[in-house]
Order: structure tokens, then sequence, then C-alpha cells
């Protein structure tokens, strides 16, 4: 699933082709795929509607339009791609946006797990989905008496507790993976066994690893890519995600694989203790 960085990125290659655009016409192909509101009222109110700016929040592409918020959440392997008006709809592209240029995108979903909502400026934020993410990476509120406060009385793995959505928000599990690897801790241990000393390394290596991994484009991962195609180069610097039976960069022992709450989960037995 695209974490932080990969989302950031799929942003970076929006913008030039959807800013200033305005939404001329809107085809559902899977309904599924539109949250809020009925697809009806979607198709509706987002015709005539100006793309101005696209951020984001936490794992949330969230274009802001005239009146309203269109957030995106690309799930599992959601992507955008672009062709004319008129080409043949792709097996797997589920929703289309027609722009004021004849420019067709399309969200294109395999699993069709990705999600659309489209909300409100007024309510946008104060109301679910974004409403309960916690904080960004970079937020000067991230501090480790945050951190610590948060996971103190949750007796989960350190490796579950750092995935949950309400407390950082952006973090999935590959980052997950290096985080805890650069921050000495084992992902095993109990969250509320993590002194606050340590919360401050996870939080320092937190926006370190994001950081890097924001400048490098993401991690390509499987089937993961940005708008058409565009590949994150940050999986070349992985120290301990999907290098299970690799020496450990730090002390030589060899990496292991393990799951954690149903995760894949990569750490060394030896610096992780």
């Amino acid at each position: 699933m695209p974490e932080k960085p990969e989302v950031l990125t799929v942003v970076k290659s929006l913008k030039p082709m959807l800013l200033n655009k305005t939404i001329t016409e809107c085809n559902v192909y899977w309904e599924n795929i539109i949250a809020s509101p009925s697809t009806d009222l979607f198709k509706k109110k987002i015709i005539g509607e100006k793309i101005n700016d696209i951020t984001t929040r936490g794992k949330f592409i969230v274009m802001e339009l005239d009146k309203y918020y269109l957030l995106v959440h690309l799930r599992m392997e959601g992507k955008f791609m672009f062709r004319k008006k008129g080409e043949e709809i792709g097996k797997h592209e589920h929703v289309e946006l027609i722009l004021n240029d004849e420019d067709s995108m399309r969200f294109h979903d395999v699993r069709k797990f990705g999600k659309m909502h489209l909300m409100t400026k007024d309510e946008a934020y104060k109301v679910k989905p974004l409403s309960e993410l916690g904080l960004e990476y970079d937020d000067k509120n991230l501090t480790s008496e945050y951190l610590f406060d948060k996971i103190h009385s949750k007796r989960l793995p350190i490796k579950t507790v750092l995935l949950d959505q309400s407390i950082i928000t952006g973090i999935g599990n590959i980052y997950d993976d290096e985080i805890l690897f650069m921050s000495s801790i084992n992902p095993n241990r109990k969250a509320c066994d993590v002194t606050l000393e340590e919360c401050g390394k996870i939080i320092d290596n937190c926006r370190e690893v994001l950081t890097k991994a924001i400048k490098l484009g993401g991690t390509t991962i499987k089937s993961f890519t940005s708008s058409e195609g565009v590949h994150g180069l940050f999986q070349n610097e992985l120290l301990a995600h999907g290098k299970a039976g690799s020496p450990c960069p730090r002390c030589g022992s060899i990496l292991v694989k393990i799951k954690i709450g149903g995760r894949g989960t990569h750490y060394c037995c030896e610096c992780q203790k």
C-alpha cells in the first residue's frame, strides 16, 4: 500500500496535469469506489468544479475544488492514468473525470479497494475519514511526549501501534520496519514498554526516513507506481524491509522475517533485541 512518500509522489506528478483545469464530465464504472456521497450526487456535484490545488493528509490525496474537496485513497494498487476523451475504457479503470482540455483522467485499480469522497470544504477536515487521523511526520507537535502519551497504555506490539493512523498518519509497513530498525527497537516489544527516550528515537528516525523517501520519490514495491508509471527510488536505500536472509548492515547477523498482526516484518535479532 502506498505510504506518505508515495502519495506525495503521486501528487507531484498530478499537479502539472490537473491544476486549473475544470471537470466537465464524470463517469463511474465501479460504484464501490465512491465512498460518499451517493454515486449520482458525486457525479452531479463534481461537474463544473475547477481543480485549484492538490495536497495530502496522511495517505489521502486531497484535491481542492471550488466548493468541495475530493479525497482519494489509493489503497493497495490505485493509480491515475491519462488518456484522451473517447479512448476505450480499460478493464481496471473505474472512475473517469473528463477535463476541459479533453483529457480523460482514469482511476485505475486492479483490486477495486480504492476510495473517493467528495466533501464540502466546511466538513472535510471535521468528519471522518480525515478527522480521525493523527499527526503528520513533520508536525511540530509530534514530540516524544506526544508519542509516549499515545502508546504507554497499549499492550500491542510497537510495530502494530505505529501503523495506527490515528497516532502518526502516513506510516505503513515498509517505513515502519525501517524506523524500528534505525531505532534499535524490536518490533514485537509491547508499545507500553517503549520508553520516553525511545519515543524520541522513533520520531527522529520517522522524520529522517520519510524525508529521504520523499526526496527519492517513494519506494517502488510490487505494483506501486504513481500516475503513468512514475517509480520511486527509495527501495535502493532500504536497510531492513525486504532484506530477510541478508546480512544486517550494522552487525552482520542475518535479518529475519516474521508476521506481526498479519504483516510481514523484517528485523535484526541482534540489533533489535
